[in-house]
């Protein structure tokens, strides 16, 4: 079975490692492009802009290129140049491809972030009613929200082919939170923590851009892996490379508790820590599990090895495969 897979040229982190996690099972000659993304195939930049990057593909990427009869046509993002290509290749599209939609916008809505990118409705109806997919895949998944039968959820994952070799456990940091200030509960934890433990003075808190991080690609994960306590909060949405990145590194993660459907989650007190979405304890549990390291990093093992069985961009693939019945 052979699988055309049209995605955006930019940055999408939940099209990469769907893109990444794939070819791992299925390698590169059955997983073919339509839009040639040259950030899988050389490695052009650092994390997490190189998230799909898939060594030895550039060649057979290359020479892959053609095929008339996919058994599943995959859309892997919101972005308008993906929605495009995808309308115009529909009409050559046989009946019998299985058709799915990778929707890792941050909005709740199928197919939202089209509205919130071009600002264009009519375009998102044309999407998704033109042929309706057969499976679709979504990132925001909302506790609550009725969606359709054929709606799964997909949050990020981790890719743990970009994690450096030798990551030392030794704590240098006590509770870190190296974020944009992109939602008002980060405002808030900004706040609150401004002047406690040595929040400031590691570089957290206001005034930070994605632009200008001072921690990138394998220094960025050193120095996840050097802190005691890495905070979680929500951005534009509420999955985060951040809730996969703390723990895949073998740090201790706090996070507030995500309004998602996330299958296999982390469990409370067992891979990660929690506090009340209000922060009305966020203070207590960093306390409390600063004194008591041997608890904390027991945490921080058991969702480390949580994260690499059911949480890498492998795992995620395995479950889409199995869904849509595509076998390895």
């Amino acid at each position: 079975m052979k699988i055309l897979f049209i995605g955006t040229e930019k940055y999408d982190y939940l099209q990469d490692l769907t893109y990444s996690g794939l070819v791992k099972i299925l390698g590169v000659k059955r997983v073919i492009e339509s839009n040639w993304n040259k950030n899988y195939h050389i490695n052009l930049k650092t994390y997490p802009k190189n998230i799909g990057y898939t060594p030895s593909s550039l060649i057979p990427s290359i020479l892959n290129r053609s095929i008339d009869k996919p058994d599943f046509l995959f859309v892997a993002s919101n972005r308008p140049d993906c929605i495009k290509s995808y309308l115009e290749i529909l009409p050559k599209i046989p009946p019998t491809t299985k058709t799915i939609f990778i929707d890792g916008g941050d909005r709740s809505e199928i197919g939202g972030d089209i509205v919130r990118l071009t600002g264009n409705e009519q375009l998102r109806k044309d999407f998704l009613e033109t042929r309706p997919f057969d499976f679709v895949f979504k990132r925001e998944y909302i506790k609550g929200k009725d969606y359709p039968a054929n709606v799964n959820p997909l949050p990020i994952s981790f890719n743990f082919n970009k994690l450096p070799a030798n990551i030392s456990l030794k704590k240098k940091y006590d509770v870190a939170f190296w974020a944009v200030a992109s939602h008002e509960i980060r405002e808030k934890v900004f706040d609150l923590l401004e002047s406690e433990f040595d929040f400031s003075e590691n570089g957290s808190g206001r005034g930070q851009v994605m632009k200008k991080y001072k921690r990138k690609g394998n220094f960025y994960f050193r120095e996840l892996a050097a802190t005691k306590i890495s905070l979680n909060f929500r951005g534009g949405g509420w999955d985060t490379l951040r809730y996969w990145e703390v723990p895949a590194v073998g740090a201790c993660m706090l996070s507030q508790k995500l309004d998602m459907i996330i299958p296999n989650d982390f469990v409370p007190n067992k891979h990660i820590l929690n506090c009340e979405n209000d922060l009305s304890d966020l203070e207590e549990v960093c306390e409390f599990y600063l004194k008591n390291d041997s608890k904390r990093e027991k945490i921080a093992k058991s969702g480390g090895l949580h994260a690499k069985k059911y949480h890498s961009d492998i795992a995620r693939a395995n479950y889409i495969l199995d869904i849509i019945g595509c076998s390895a």
